[in-house]
């Protein structure tokens, strides 16, 4: 595509989904790590059912790394994986006490040095939280539209990312995880694009090739 195809791209979903912001739940940067970590191969949904629970338990970084182990696994059961995403969550809170004197650090290194913490949690941690945005969380989302649009050939995420920063405007990366997830859920959807309804179609090449 050729910029103003990329630009015209993004602005039209931003028109379609002017409410399109992060959908987890939480009131501190280290209920948001918790709350991504809690996400992986999970709904958003799921995991907001499952966090006020947890966050009125732990109220805090410290109450994170205290909490018996099994309490926790109790606590995130419904969001699956439990047991890995407990000792994760337990070590990360560990991590940030020790090493980041409390705080949730705010580089794409320091973050992905914490347990549980990869690039695409550490994109959304950045963006959310401190309003950085250095890449693009590629989620199942992202990468389902990236490639029926024609952005990316690219299955692995971090491979799509890269492409993705390629050619997006450093200006809309801000944008981009947002509308992905919007359009995703309500448009594009994995089972049944609804590709007559897309505002983007005139721009999709999976679309463009059912013709």
């Amino acid at each position: 595509m050729k910029k103003q195809e990329i630009i015209n791209l993004i602005e039209a979903l931003k028109n379609r989904y002017p409410d399109a912001t992060c959908s987890l739940d939480f009131t501190t940067p280290f209920e948001l790590v918790v709350a991504v970590m809690l996400s992986a191969q999970c709904t958003d949904e799921r995991v907001n059912k499952t966090t006020p629970k947890l966050f009125a338990r732990c109220k805090t970084i410290q109450d994170f790394a205290d909490i018996d182990l099994t309490e926790l696994e109790k606590l995130i059961h419904p969001c699956g994986f439990y047991k890995n995403k407990a000792k994760n969550i337990k070590l990360c809170a560990k991590q940030v006490l020790e090493t980041f004197h409390g705080e949730v650090p705010h580089t794409m290194d320091e973050l992905t040095s914490l347990a549980g913490v990869g690039r695409k949690s550490a994109n959304v941690i950045l963006l959310e939280v401190f309003g950085i945005a250095e890449g693009i969380a590629v989620d199942t989302h992202a990468k389902r539209i990236s490639n029926l649009i024609g952005l990316s050939k690219q299955k692995e995420p971090e491979k799509i990312e890269q492409d993705l920063i390629k050619i997006f405007p450093k200006e809309y990366l801000k944008d981009i995880n947002h509308i992905f997830v919007w359009h995703g859920r309500n448009t594009c959807i994995a089972r049944k694009p609804q590709c007559d309804f897309c505002v983007i179609n005139h721009l999709c090449k999976f679309y463009q090739s059912k013709k």
